[in-house]
């Protein structure tokens, strides 16, 4: 049995999600202590609650310590099985996330699989469906995975609701990947989305954003969109021949629509300052898929926190796999595959 300390590094739930998907595709149990330990709600929240018994449904594993609020669980995993699964939150926990712990797990099994989840869609601390869609699926499709992903509702912060849908075929050929550079860019596009909200704030947020990354009308929309509370989230495409940026920023109570397209201003001008093509999210959660498939290189911006303490996990059952250099401005990261 692997122990990991969940309070190392970044110390959130990525280190949580990380340890379930290896020790289930491993067949290795894994027991994780001080989980989430270093946030101001330690311990299993609901969304992670769902992701650590979605990880255990999928391989068969028996769970110990799975309850609201544990800092501590055991998974002893048997093996990947497909099939159909559903996962509830029963809040506005983020969907997105739950799919990341099962995501590849579900590629190394012997059959297709589908996977519904409910809960949140947009979220301030988890990637969004765009981001999964557009940045994270396209790089993963390029080493041989085969899943999409759907948007069936959207679901915001506090309300929930939403639902998101993918399907899954298990991994054949896996492809080394290669993303050094962009490529030419091909567009770019903004949209502002409202839900139970006055017109106005999506007006607002989108003239800021216009203003702020000096873009034309045509790249900015506005839209309002069913859920079942009031939501809003700003997501700015960049697009490139090699890869997709995908820039988020989320409104908030009592968070002014010039500070939500503020936000998100400053996120593309990170992006923009380096002309790395991978951007500081796409980077840790392309390590894993890559440890498991057929390893590759790809640049990105200074490494974040979250890259790597996803590294060292991801060491802790394979090995020193991953490899970060500095490369000017940018950082390479070379990972060998299995």
């Amino acid at each position: 049995m692997i122990t990991i300390d969940g309070s190392q590094g970044e110390g959130g739930g990525q280190i949580l999600r990380t340890s379930l998907a290896l020790a289930a595709i491993t067949g290795t149990p894994v027991r994780i202590e001080k989980i989430r330990a270093r946030r101001p709600k330690p311990g299993l929240q609901r969304q992670h609650l769902v992701a650590v018994q979605a990880a255990a449904r999928v391989c068969n594993g028996h769970l110990e310590g799975a309850e609201l609020h544990s800092r501590e669980v055991v998974l002893t995993p048997q093996k990947p099985v497909a099939g159909s699964y559903v996962f509830d939150i029963g809040s506005a926990g983020s969907t997105t996330l739950v799919l990341q712990t099962v995501l590849p797990i579900l590629l190394c099994a012997d059959g297709p699989s589908t996977v519904s989840v409910r809960g949140g869609t947009h979220n301030s601390m988890a990637p969004p469906v765009e981001f999964l869609r557009e940045s994270f699926l396209p790089v993963l499709h390029r080493i041989g995975v085969s899943a999409t992903l759907e948007l069936e509702r959207h679901g915001f912060y506090p309300a929930g609701g939403g639902a998101i849908n993918a399907t899954i075929q298990p991994w054949q050929a896996r492809v080394p990947l290669e993303l050094r550079e962009r490529g030419k860019a091909v567009g770019r596009h903004a949209e502002v989305l409202i839900a139970n909200l006055p017109a106005h704030v999506a007006s607002r947020e989108a003239q800021a954003l216009k203003h702020g990354l000096h873009w034309s009308h045509q790249e900015v929309d506005e839209r309002e969109v069913p859920a079942d509370g009031p939501g809003n989230a700003i997501i700015a495409r960049l697009r490139h021949a090699n890869v997709t940026a995908v820039c988020t920023a989320f409104g908030e109570l009592r968070k002014s629509a010039e500070k939500v397209a503020d936000e998100a201003v400053k996120q593309v001008r990170r992006y923009t300052a380096t002309d790395a093509p991978v951007c500081e999210h796409l980077s840790d959660q392309l390590l894993l898929p890559l440890a498991l498939g057929a390893g590759g290189v790809f640049r990105t911006g200074r490494p974040s926190e979250h890259t790597l303490t996803n590294a060292a996990i991801i060491a802790r059952f394979l090995g020193e796999v991953v490899t970060i250099t500095a490369d000017g401005e940018a950082a390479l990261v070379t990972v060998r595959g299995r």
